[in-house]
């Protein structure tokens, strides 16, 4: 028979074991929401960069080309970490490795 200092720890262990495991269902997805985020802006930022470079030197410029691989460079970071990738200028999130089409 257990000892009502033994329930007490098995009680105090499960109340433990509960709160933490909520705890976790908490962080995680909110965790992984900010990081997704971070990722969507950081293609944002290099989409940009892109295009600047586009209408400043040229589609086929040396410059253009460096900030088209900084921004592959960036997708393919963002599609290992979820897999997916953000597309800023059809403003949605992709689920093919498929950016070297677009």
């Amino acid at each position: 028979m257990l000892s009502l200092q033994s329930l007490k720890n098995l009680a105090l262990s499960a109340v433990m074991t509960t709160a933490l495991g909520t705890a976790m269902l908490v962080t995680v997805p909110q965790s992984y929401a900010d990081d997704h985020a971070k990722c969507q802006r950081q293609i944002e930022k290099e989409e940009s960069k892109l295009d600047q470079a586009i209408r400043k030197h040229g589609q086929h410029s040396r410059q253009a080309e460096q900030r088209r691989r900084d921004l592959n460079a960036e997708r393919e970071r963002c599609w290992n970490a979820y897999p997916g990738w953000w597309d800023g200028h059809e403003h949605r999130w992709h689920d093919d490795r498929d950016w070297d089409r677009h």
